[in-house]
């Protein structure tokens, strides 16, 4: 009967210690899904940087900052890449269409660019404007989120 009693009285105490928890509310992980549209060719992978508020310095070119990536092989002139698990804040991102493996956007002698690339809100890229700020091309990530990229094969006028 001792023992019964002393089962009883770790299972009261147990319940009683659990019931006084406070539950803290963290914030749910979001989805932020990357639709990237306009692939011209059907030759090598769309890279994907994912960069947040925290580590924008060096966006979009700096790969060493990037949040989540994933190279995805090109099998049309659309491809969609999910990615899991971010906090609700400001992230942008930068594609490239890597077309010799290197995991990196190629530039000629000038700093032009060789290969596709794309940045989420599409800003202009241009000798004048120069690489996008990341306040140009960040967006906010609330809920599960959808952005479209359109490859550039050219700076813009």
């Amino acid at each position: 009967m001792l023992k019964l009693s002393k089962i009883s009285a770790l299972v009261i105490a147990t319940v009683a210690s659990i019931s006084s928890i406070n539950i803290v509310n963290a914030a749910p992980a979001q989805t932020l899904t990357v639709v990237v549209n306009g692939i011209h060719s059907q030759k090598g992978e769309i890279c994907i940087g994912v960069y947040s508020q925290d580590k924008e310095k060096g966006f979009p070119l700096n790969t060493s900052n990037v949040l989540q990536s994933a190279c995805k092989k090109i099998t049309g002139s659309t491809l969609k890449q999910q990615f899991f698990g971010l906090k609700p804040g400001n992230y942008a991102v930068a594609i490239v269409d890597d077309q010799n493996g290197d995991r990196k956007l190629n530039r000629d002698f000038f700093g032009i660019p060789t290969e596709g690339f794309g940045i989420s809100k599409n800003p202009t890229v241009s000798i004048q404007t120069g690489s996008p700020k990341f306040r140009d091309a960040s967006f906010a990530v609330n809920k599960n989120t959808t952005i479209n990229i359109t490859v550039k094969y050219s700076l813009d006028p």
